[in-house]
């Protein structure tokens, strides 16, 4: 079993700050690449950030230079750093990973989600 477990989310003013933080653990051969997506009411969910094992990124293009989604040393760890929020980036946000719990089984991993609330 793997495990994704997400922290950081709350209540911040437009223009504000918030990093994000999601740890990956339990039976882990591999992580192929970890990201970011985000649902807002009525909405689909949609992609924010990515990035590969390799450090190659993709970005959404409503976060771009805003946003920036980085591993830690461990690798195991990935973190959004949120700047200039805009209440349109209010939504639940979630950890998502690629992850090989051994050298052929590969699956598509979520956590349970982080609200991100942009109001003043």
């Amino acid at each position: 079993q793997v495990q994704l477990v997400e922290s950081g989310g709350g209540l911040v003013q437009p223009g504000g700050s918030l990093r994000l933080s999601c740890a990956a653990s339990g039976r882990i051969f591999s992580i192929v690449a970890m990201g970011w997506y985000r649902q807002a009411p009525g909405k689909q969910r949609e992609l924010v950030a990515r990035i590969t094992n390799g450090g190659s990124t993709d970005y959404a293009d409503s976060v771009k230079g805003r946003f920036t989604i980085s591993r830690g040393d461990a690798k195991n760890t990935v973190y959004l750093q949120m700047n200039s929020l805009e209440p349109e980036d209010t939504a639940v946000y979630y950890c998502n990973a690629y992850i090989y719990t051994t050298v052929r089984d590969f699956s598509d991993y979520w956590g349970q989600g982080t609200q991100v609330t942009v109001a003043s």
